[in-house]
């Protein structure tokens, strides 16, 4: 029986670079974006590239609650992931003094509220299953302060201390629980910006990371991992 895995907001940057990833292995796929041609897109590259995965998808936007419900609906309908990956994020920079109105709502909604709700979805199958291995899609930002990080940095912190404590909650179950906090990678986040590519890490680095993570023995389990450009921080 093939093996499954739901990447949220995977149409794009890491969360594509995973689905990629994945896909190499013969995992089913679910994904979700806030727009059908996107998921159109990479419906179509995945078909054509590993043409007998299982790739299922579902417009929702993830700031809203009743879509992430939605969607855990609809991905229940295919399977329970072996892997979840709680990757759908937003970045909007500002220091938390000046910043607009709105902008903590929106990404701590977006960026932690949607992983904590879908997770909850998930964990008590995989408690019976006694098998499972969710990923929280951090930052470097959730381990280092710095001046108009604002309420992305604060968001990223409180996704590593949730994941921290999932950790703890899940070890008796078998169920791996894996904080990954990328540096700066070249994805859409960082369109317009004059920096030199090279500076920047891979998106398909951080897949191969995440990938090297779940494909360990059941003894072991990498709590986190930190990755950043060879040359240090942006």
């Amino acid at each position: 029986m093939s093996k499954s895995i739901l990447v949220t907001g995977g149409t794009k940057g890491i969360g594509k670079a995973i689905i990629q990833r994945f896909a190499q292995e013969g995992f089913d796929i679910f994904t979700c974006s806030r727009h059908q041609k996107d998921l159109e897109e990479l419906t179509a590259s995945i078909k054509k590239d590993f043409p007998t995965i299982k790739l299922y998808s579902k417009v929702a936007d993830l700031s809203q609650k009743e879509e992430v419900n939605a969607l855990a609906a609809a991905v229940k309908e295919k399977f329970v992931p072996d892997v979840l990956v709680n990757n759908a994020g937003v970045f909007l920079p500002g220091a938390i003094h000046e910043e607009p109105e709105g902008n903590f709502e929106l990404m701590m909604q977006t960026n932690l509220y949607s992983a904590y709700y879908l997770t909850r979805e998930f964990t008590g199958a995989m408690i019976e299953r006694k098998s499972g291995h969710i990923f929280s899609m951090g930052s470097i930002a959730g381990l280092t302060a710095y001046a108009n990080g604002g309420s992305y940095a604060i968001s990223k912190w409180a996704m590593l201390g949730m994941t921290k404590c999932l950790r703890q909650e899940l070890l008796p179950y078998g169920i791996k629980v894996t904080s990954v906090m990328p540096g700066a990678t070249l994805t859409a986040s960082w369109e317009g910006v004059d920096i030199p590519e090279e500076r920047f890490m891979k998106a398909s680095d951080v897949a191969e990371s995440v990938w090297g993570a779940y494909n360990l023995s059941p003894q072991s389990v990498v709590e986190e991992i930190v990755i950043r450009p060879q040359l240090g921080d942006l």
